[in-house]
């Protein structure tokens, strides 16, 4: 029916950690976005969504996350193959691991940001503007 995609805005201090997704992909290629990738299916299973968050920080850009991860949105859309998918975002704190590159047919580069340059970067579709402005709401009201 759906697929189910993950997206961590992962922080570190007061940046975001960004990729420039590779222009070899489908969907959004070149621009920039959360780290994240589509759940597997695995049939009966838990956490399987923050268990897929963890893999595809390490698989992308090999960084781990700190444990908790607190839920920031979801939203819809079609891929140009007519696919419809189910996004999910999750708030997160970088935990260990320098990002690189590390799957260079996802990832084109790695970026720590401040909100404000991810705001007014020429890469930036508004759907990552919306879920990076509730994530950074939601880290404001968790950092305090």
């Amino acid at each position: 029916m759906f697929f189910i995609n993950v997206e961590a805005a992962m922080y570190r201090e007061d940046k975001w950690l960004m990729i420039e997704r590779s222009t070899k992909e489908e969907h959004a290629g070149g621009l920039l976005a959360f780290v994240g990738g589509t759940v597997d299916k695995e049939g009966a299973s838990s956490d399987i969504l923050e268990r897929t968050l963890r893999r595809e920080l390490m698989e992308e850009v090999g960084v781990i996350a700190c444990e908790e991860m607190t839920y920031i949105r979801n939203t819809s859309f079609v891929l140009p193959d007519g696919r419809e998918v189910v996004d999910i975002i999750f708030l997160c704190e970088w935990q260990e691991g320098e990002p690189f590159p590390k799957s260079p047919d996802e990832v084109d580069a790695v970026h720590w940001m401040t909100t404000e340059e991810i705001l007014h970067h020429p890469k930036t579709e508004i759907w990552l503007r919306e879920g990076l402005l509730e994530a950074d709401k939601k880290r404001a009201l968790l950092v305090k």
